[in-house]
């Protein structure tokens, strides 16, 4: 397979920097809605990067449940692999990739644990069955088997019955941006970056170099 082969040229449009709202939120919010339009299916999914108390940087996939101009909010085990390097390094980054709109936002800031009361109404609003899954698994622990898992979320779907607690170890953190970078792909990879950062309190637009 020859993978430098592969490519794909990016005509879609453009992004000027008289076409981005002065607040990078409502602009945020603009693409994900002409995201939702588009028809892509969960257009909420980002990429977390996190970095460990070590040093070694880590990624994964989730998906955003709010954002407004307080931040960005998602939903996690406290103990889990990103739940102990943001506990270390409250610095993170978050990517969004509408690949069939051509778009990317790239979006950096220091995290916070949201309060109890805010993850308490998101738990209650999910699934029995996800609320279960919360509890039966102890995530990024080394398991036996899937076997394993399947037995302890039976045993919990029975002892809870329908009443399923919050647990003390899951719940809501809240990217405050500090950074945004918005990208448009274009022709002959002379792609848009318009970027947005925050200084002394004010958001300041510059185009960069692609």
């Amino acid at each position: 397979m020859n993978l430098a082969s592969l490519r794909k040229e990016y005509t879609l449009g453009g992004l000027t920097e008289e076409k981005c709202d002065v607040s990078p939120f409502k602009q945020f919010s603009l693409w994900f809605s002409e995201a939702r339009q588009a028809g892509i299916e969960e257009p909420n999914a980002m990429t977390l990067a996190t970095v460990s108390p070590e040093g070694m940087p880590s990624a994964r996939i989730l998906l955003l449940k709010h954002f407004d101009e307080q931040g960005f909010v998602f939903f996690t085990n406290y103990k889990s692999h990103k739940g102990n390097d943001l506990e270390h390094n409250p610095k993170a980054s978050l990517l969004f990739f509408w690949h069939e709109l051509q778009r990317q936002v790239r979006i950096q800031g220091f995290v916070h644990k949201i309060t109890r009361e805010q993850s308490a109404e998101y738990f209650f609003s999910r699934p029995l069955e996800s609320r279960i899954g919360a509890w039966a698994s102890e995530q990024s622990t080394v398991i036996e088997s899937r076997e394993l898992l399947e037995k302890n979320y039976a045993r919990l779907k029975n002892e809870f019955g329908e009443e399923i607690p919050l647990p003390d170890f899951w719940g809501g953190y809240c990217l405050n941006p500090i950074y945004f970078e918005f990208w448009q792909g274009r022709e002959s990879r002379l792609h848009d970056r318009i970027t947005y950062s925050k200084e002394n309190n004010e958001w300041s637009r510059k185009r960069i170099s692609p």
